[in-house]
């Protein structure tokens, strides 16, 4: 039984009643929740004291240390939900895949996938693979008790295209290219990262996970006919993989305001918004029956104390009649961030609309 779930008969458990599983539900909040992307790791220096000396990726298979990371937000800033410690491309590098992470780049991978002979790099995922996440979140949600865990995961085009680009990219030209000239081998990669991804989010969710978070971070480059096309069966199909454990399922990407409607038809109960479309203009893209997540933007938070509080402010405002709305960032903490106004932030909101 996942944390978020009250079967009939049983008492609700310590998350299910919390503000942020409410507002996925689009049920009514004693304040509306908050919590923010990459906020459990590089503008805290309790994080960097206790990664250091430690690669990126070695820190994610230390059930010990995402514990802790994970916690750190939680305990300094007060948020609604943590959310699980860990990189997209943990599950790629658990079944085999030769990256690395590296400083000041990324994401970095060996071997591009370039050809249909390169698939056979794609093996499924076990959850015996990434054994160390089942332990993490069992060592985390005996400390949360009543804030949840969102667990995460990268979505099959934002994975496809570094597997296929070797790394980061401004243009997706070689992603692209095989999109558009070899359509069948572009679905053939999606639909197995469709499942890695997939089991990647079951093993959290069957570990204690409360809700699940995809990422589709570059899916920002792609025009809707694409989209439609091209991405969202795979991400559909993420989603009915994942449906029947009943928690709440974000969707977020970047750079995607001509995308929203896609992105909520694609099957997640709450979709992310990015800093450049109002909620309640993205509402009106979205449609009815789901909730909104977002969406000050990162670079507000550099600002005086006073223009962080009227930014959000306008937040709050175009979230007004929304069905659910969750404050986060329109995008990730940023690294030099000032960690007491993400502190202050979060008090702000939440006596700003105390019910």
């Amino acid at each position: 039984m996942s944390a978020n779930q009250s079967p009939a008969g049983q008492q609700p458990t310590a998350t299910y009643d919390s503000a942020f599983m409410k507002a996925c539900r689009r049920e009514p909040v004693p304040h509306t929740p908050v919590w923010f992307m990459r906020q459990a790791g590089r503008s805290l220096p309790e994080y960097h004291k206790a990664r250091e000396g430690i690669a990126m990726l070695d820190s994610c298979t230390r059930p010990d240390l995402v514990a802790e990371i994970t916690l750190q937000p939680v305990r300094r800033h007060g948020v609604d939900a943590a959310v699980y410690f860990s990189d997209i491309v943990v599950p790629l590098k658990a079944i085999g895949i030769d990256l690395d992470i590296k400083p000041g780049v990324g994401p970095v991978v060996e071997k591009p996938i370039r050809t249909r002979a390169d698939l056979d790099q794609l093996r499924d995922l076990t959850p015996d693979d990434v054994s160390y996440v089942t332990e993490a979140i069992g060592l985390l949600t005996a400390e949360l008790g009543p804030t949840p865990l969102i667990g995460f995961a990268g979505a099959p085009f934002t994975l496809a295209s570094y597997l296929i680009e070797g790394g980061p990219s401004r243009t997706y030209e070689n992603a692209k290219a095989i999109m558009y000239g070899d359509p069948e081998l572009w679905a053939d990669l999606l639909d197995r990262l469709a499942d890695i991804t997939a089991a990647f989010l079951k093993v959290q969710i069957e570990a204690g996970a409360s809700a699940v978070q995809v990422f589709d971070s570059w899916a920002g480059a792609l025009a809707p006919a694409d989209y439609r096309r091209s991405v969202l069966p795979a991400s559909a199909k993420v989603f009915r993989a994942v449906e029947g454990y009943g928690v709440p399922r974000i969707h977020f990407g970047v750079g995607t305001g001509e995308l929203l409607g896609l992105m909520g038809e694609a099957g997640a109960d709450v979709v992310g918004v990015d800093w450049r479309v109002p909620l309640d203009e993205a509402a009106r893209r979205v449609g009815p029956g789901k909730a909104l997540q977002g969406n000050l933007d990162p670079t507000v938070l550099f600002a005086s104390t006073e223009a962080v509080e009227a930014k959000t402010r306008e937040v709050l405002t175009s979230a007004e009649g929304l069905e659910g709305h969750i404050f986060n960032l329109g995008h990730g903490v940023m690294p030099s961030t000032d960690p007491d106004s993400l502190t202050r932030l979060v008090e702000y909101v939440h006596t700003q609309t105390v019910r």
